[in-house]
């Protein structure tokens, strides 16, 4: 019964949302919500080849599976956002309730802004447990590196392989570009599945609220749960210093398309892991120091993934046309990848990498302005900061193979002057922040990136 969702419930008038139970058996994680006495919603899980959970990591392994369960719920929680969050376990310790209210209401920002509505004060997971007393699991001194397709992920691969790091590439989903970046890198692989209840679709047609979620979250925690089936000590991710500044502000509240990219999600998960599953398990971004004009200029020397990158979104929606070429040409992400290369690789190399030229495209001058911040905010994807846009574009302005395309040309003549150009250096872009959360085994990696 569990794919029947009532044709009576109205998603946006329910009044509990509910964590009903979660399970594992044979390499399937099952997560199972509901709202109010509706029908369950259960979300499943596949680990592939997944060995027997070793007694020693049994305790750590049912930590990560229900933080798993309390953060894939926020695929479903979203559908109504009733005012009661209701825990079939029992409430939550502190840190654990803390993790999530900071989840639920920042990583929902973007979707409560673009609907109108306000959640804060109305998410309240129910607190009063214990934490637990966890230590050291001797995990294996290896090392998860999740693959999105882009180039992050890539050079976040081969800074590890530069420092002879044992590593696998992971990834959740069925993406063919994704599975054909991971081949690339020459690391083992690790393909991991996701499958969302039907039911939440059936919901979306009754009414449900819908937009953004922080995937990042969901995936990491999956990442938690593999970490300590399968025998890993560190869970590096790939998310840049600029994914902590916020995409705007609204009523007070800052919203951040990345926020389950930031450092300041980082810091809260990782310290959790610390606490909860094992004082060994490391999760960290390994790109955390580097602007996104840094990391793009250490991948414009890995030419062997020009040909299977992609950072175009379309290549990774559930549903919809996927551009025939790996770039659409005419989303945020190519527009930003596009003019963060740009500095970095001849000319004619960048061209053959997308197809076109999209600085010398007119129609493209109202996406351009956006990752500027030229009149319009940041665009709601992983872009750099307008600061860093603006930077580049500068440095484009004074080149003489860019001068004449056509938003080179307006930017010089019509917005460059608006500016103040002692501050659009790139050289400062370049140079690396000392906060992040890199472990020591790894931190010899960061010299490869920089």
């Amino acid at each position: 019964m569990e794919n029947d969702v009532s044709n009576t419930i109205q998603p946006r008038l329910t009044q509990v949302f509910r964590f009903v139970r979660c399970s594992y058996a044979d390499g399937v994680a099952e997560l199972a919500y509901a709202f109010d006495d509706g029908e369950e919603l259960v979300e499943r899980i596949r680990f592939p080849h997944a060995p027997a959970v070793p007694a020693a990591r049994a305790a750590a392994f049912d930590a990560a599976l229900k933080l798993l369960h309390l953060i894939a719920g926020v695929s479903y929680y979203k559908a109504g956002v009733p005012p009661r969050i209701e825990l079939a376990d029992g409430p939550l310790d502190d840190a654990t309730a803390e993790l999530l209210d900071q989840l639920y209401l920042h990583g929902l920002a973007e979707f409560a802004y673009r609907n109108g509505l306000d959640l804060r004060g109305r998410i309240s997971f129910p607190r009063g447990g214990v934490a637990p007393v966890v230590g050291a699991l001797d995990l294996p001194k290896r090392t998860l590196v999740p693959i999105g397709g882009g180039k992050d992920s890539l050079v976040a691969v081969e800074a590890i392989k530069s420092i002879g790091g044992e590593a696998t590439a992971v990834w959740v989903g069925n993406s063919a570009l994704i599975a054909a970046c991971a081949e690339r890198t020459g690391l083992p692989t690790l393909n991991i599945q996701r499958e969302l209840a039907p039911g939440l679709f059936e919901l979306n047609r009754l009414g449900a609220w819908n937009g953004h979620i922080p995937v990042t979250a969901v995936n990491s925690a999956i990442l938690a749960v593999a970490a300590i089936l399968y025998g890993y000590d560190s869970i590096a991710f790939a998310n840049e210093r600029s994914a902590s500044a916020a995409t705007l502000e609204y009523d007070g509240q800052q919203v951040n398309h990345q926020w389950s990219k930031s450092l300041a999600f980082e810091r809260l998960l990782g310290d959790w892991l610390h606490t909860h599953v094992a004082a060994d398990l490391d999760y960290c971004s390994v790109l955390r120091p580097y602007s996104e004009l840094a990391i793009t200029r250490a991948f414009a020397k890995l030419t062997p993934y020009f040909d299977v990158f992609s950072s175009c979104n379309r290549n990774f929606k559930l549903l919809g046309p996927k551009p025939v070429d790996r770039w659409c040409g005419q989303c945020p992400k190519c527009h930003f990848v596009f003019l963060a290369l740009a500095p970095f690789l001849p000319k004619p190399r960048l061209l053959t990498i997308f197809g076109r030229n999209l600085l010398d495209d007119e129609t493209q001058a109202a996406g351009f302005d956006a990752l500027l911040e030229y009149q319009d905010h940041k665009p709601f994807e992983c872009v750099g900061e307008g600061a860093e846009a603006r930077a580049a574009m500068v440095a484009l302005s004074q080149r003489p193979e860019w001068q004449e395309d056509a938003l080179v040309e307006r930017f010089r003549n019509e917005i460059l002057p608006q500016l103040d150009v002692a501050q659009l250096a790139l050289e400062p872009w370049l140079q690396p922040s000392p906060e992040h959360r890199v472990p020591a085994r790894l931190q010899a990696a960061l010299a490869a990136i920089g």
